[in-house]
């Protein structure tokens, strides 16, 4: 298995440098995109395991750009972890109904940043297996054909 792959959503290019470089020991591979556009266009290309996804971008928001991306099954399972000024209620309230996976505050904390960033890696990595698991025991059931009690 690869490296995981985060990709970076932020309209403020010094929010970007700084959480790459809260991730640099992290072994994993980055790509950043500006807007909310151009993070759809990179999911599609990159193929991220995790977004850290700031609320306020231009073009798109983040509770757009998570929505769009948690309502498409080739990208429902990405986890998104939502990175913002916003701190009020109502806005925690409105990235959890856009399908967000975690929520973190600005002014970011390494050390909390950095163990969000694990914990969601580790549950989609838990989460694809448990896929891989279904599909494989669904195509064992449906070799060996229905079955008849007697």
């Amino acid at each position: 298995m690869g490296k995981n792959r985060i990709l970076i959503a932020d309209d403020n290019a010094t929010n970007v440098e700084l959480l790459e470089t809260f991730l640099w020991d992290e072994d994993c591979e980055i790509a950043m995109a500006y807007d909310g556009l151009e993070t759809l266009e990179k999911v599609r290309e990159f193929h991220p395991d995790l977004i850290l996804l700031d609320i306020m971008m231009p073009k798109l928001n983040g509770f757009e750009v998570c929505k769009t991306l948690k309502s498409n099954p080739e990208t429902s399972q990405i986890m998104v972890l939502m990175v913002t000024a916003l701190a009020e209620l109502g806005d925690i309230e409105r990235a959890v109904e856009a399908g967000c996976d975690d929520f973190l505050s600005k002014p970011v904390n390494k050390l909390e940043l950095i163990k969000r960033v694990e914990n969601l890696l580790r549950l989609r990595s838990v989460t694809d297996e448990l896929e891989r698991l279904k599909a494989y025991i669904e195509n064992m059931e449906a070799e060996s054909g229905p079955r008849r009690g007697g």
